[in-house]
């Protein structure tokens, strides 16, 4: 492989039919894309072509066994016009770890921040600038070896796709405690991105969407007793003025929004524990009032306030707070994304 990247570009932009506006989140795609194969045990020559569809064998591996990962990231634009990405070394690794996890080759450091930035140039003019606007940034590697055999593939495609963003959540959700279905299992794929993760939340979403409630609460599989992480977000806790997450394991993503708020929230004095945390003591400090706040973090939504959840046909409702622990966390966070604030962590990266 070399790290020169052919580039071709798009003889015109789509850019001009889109309204900034009034974007869907994940509908509208840039003008190009991030192409590179894996062929004859490694990976060949990068590309950025303009955005097209991607052919592929009906009998692709993917189709039929599920191997694919994928990152989520963005880029955010300051007042300056400068263009910056937010620890995209920390996506690359979790990408690789999924990645290994479904016997995937990983994918090389140098050649992945190479076309991300030169990318994310290419398409500048689709970073606006304004607080909620972003550049969601979309890495993902497909399993395109043409076989039916169940056993990995030979063959992958790793690709970046990029469509600008505006703010993902609108509101606080309400949310249903699990207490049948699982996101993930001991020993199974839950701590990587792996594109079956996803799908099979769907289901017990739509049940939930059914009742009244925008996404779910996974408890552990086992005895469903621990809450672990909410729809497809981290989740957060803040008990009294204690703010409380689960621990990552082998069932829940190692989210890096989630790290970033456990370093602030430590940074700004704020108690931390990161432990198991039960349904029956949620349900508790929300009747002796000590449940101040319940809310998820993740790279699409930054930080998504909760105002309710239900459990065994019980609702709990929690109660607005003045100062929330959210709302401080969702504005240090985005100062720093957009370059509004000093970045004592190294976080933020230039394009």
């Amino acid at each position: 492989m070399t790290n020169t990247i052919e580039i071709t570009k798009a003889q015109t932009s789509k850019i001009h039919d889109v309204d900034f506006e009034n974007l869907s989140f994940g509908k509208v795609f840039t003008d190009h894309m991030f192409v590179c194969d894996f062929k004859n045990g490694e990976w060949q020559q990068p590309e950025i072509t303009p955005y097209a569809p991607i052919t592929l064998d009906p009998s692709a591996r993917v189709f039929h066994y599920g191997q694919a990962v994928f990152e989520g990231m963005k880029a955010f634009k300051d007042d300056e016009n400068k263009v910056w990405l937010f620890r995209p070394e920390d996506n690359l690794l979790r990408i690789n770890k999924s990645a290994e996890r479904l016997a995937i080759p990983a994918f090389p450091q140098d050649v992945f921040m190479e076309g991300l930035k030169a990318l994310v140039q290419l398409d500048e003019a689709w970073v606006k600038q304004g607080l909620g606007n972003s550049l969601y940034i979309r890495p993902f590697v497909i399993a395109t070896e043409p076989a039916i055999a169940a056993s990995p593939a030979v063959e992958y495609k790793f690709l970046i796709i990029c469509s600008p963003a505006q703010s993902y959540y609108s509101g606080d959700v309400r949310v249903l405690i699990a207490e049948e279905f699982s996101r993930s299992a001991n020993g199974g794929v839950g701590y990587a991105k792996a594109a079956g993760n996803y799908a099979a939340q769907f289901y017990p979403t739509n049940l939930a969407n059914k009742e009244g409630f925008q996404q779910i609460i996974w408890t552990d599989a086992d005895t469903h007793q621990y809450l672990e992480e909410a729809g497809t977000m981290n989740v957060f806790f803040r008990i009294n003025d204690t703010l409380i997450t689960a621990p990552t394991s082998e069932r829940i993503l190692d989210g890096i929004t989630r790290k970033s708020i456990l370093k602030i929230a430590e940074d700004s004095g704020i108690s931390v524990e990161v432990r198991p945390v039960k349904v029956s003591e949620l349900i508790e400090a929300s009747k002796d009032g000590s449940l101040k706040e319940i809310f998820g973090s993740g790279t699409a939504a930054i930080v998504s306030p909760i105002s309710a959840f239900s459990y065994k046909g019980e609702v709990f409702e929690i109660p607005h707070q003045e100062e929330r622990f959210s709302a401080i966390f969702k504005e240090k966070l985005l100062n720093i994304q957009y370059n509004k604030s000093e970045d004592p962590y190294g976080w933020r990266v230039s394009i």
